[in-house]
């Protein structure tokens, strides 16, 4: 089902797809030119809060957190990058160093673009620098509805709309509702909810009672998405 005029999905889902789109032929494949091709194996880091960017991130394949860790170890998940998707471009964008971390959350293939190239076609293509200072506008958005899902709902509401979200990511295009399945450890989960591992476990379970879903060890079905959207107490 899809989830048009039942809930918002894009004030908590972000992505940049659609950026690269944009770009001619010949732009894209100057851009990629120099790429390097690596494989990471689920839990692999692509790179750590605070070091320095040589370049940016293009996921051909699996999927990708971006999470900051606080002084207790504990993982705050912003956002989960799916293949096609661009990361590390703010850290080139601002000169900065990374303000977060990357790791796969699935064995994935990942292109590495140097900086130069990416800043080349940057100056080259207005629309490509359009559509990017869109997409940048469009996270903030979707950051800032993420803070107040943390700081305003109940546990509940906080794993329902992650859940809604992952349901998205992981959806492809043509398959059919049924065969969405999310993939991704409690952990992960209790990361992107912002709640702790062990209420991740007792609400799912609970979801579980009510029909909204199945679970199999990693893997979850939305069997109901209405329910979900409704314990989300999206208003």
């Amino acid at each position: 089902m899809s989830l048009s005029g039942i809930f918002p999905i894009d004030r908590w889902n972000f992505t940049t797809q659609s950026i690269l789109n944009i770009l001619s032929e010949e732009e894209y494949a100057d851009l990629v030119a120099n790429r390097s091709d690596q494989k990471y194996l689920k839990g692999d880091v692509i790179f750590r809060e605070g070091s320095v960017p040589a370049g940016i991130f293009l996921i051909r394949s699996g999927k990708v957190k971006k999470y900051k860790v606080d002084n207790l170890a504990k993982e705050q998940i912003i956002y989960v990058a799916n293949h096609g998707e661009l990361i590390g471009y703010h850290a080139v964008l601002s000169e900065e160093r990374y303000p977060d971390s990357a790791a796969a959350i699935e064995d994935s293939l990942i292109s590495f673009i140097p900086k130069e190239d990416f800043i080349s076609i940057l100056h080259r293509s207005p629309a490509f620098t359009q559509r990017l200072l869109k997409a940048l506008s469009h996270e903030f958005t979707v950051l800032a509805n993420s803070i107040s899902v943390i700081a305003q709902r109940t546990a509940p509401e906080r794993l329902a709309i992650a859940l809604i979200v992952l349901r998205e990511k992981y959806k492809e295009e043509g398959s059919d509702e049924k065969e969405i399945i999310l993939n991704i450890s409690r952990m992960d989960l209790a990361g992107m909810a912002g709640i702790a591992q062990e209420n991740v476990i007792r609400l799912l379970k609970e979801f579980k009672t009510e029909g909204i879903l199945e679970t199999d060890g990693r893997k979850i079905w939305i069997k109901d998405i209405k329910l979900l959207i409704k314990k989300s107490n999206y208003r």
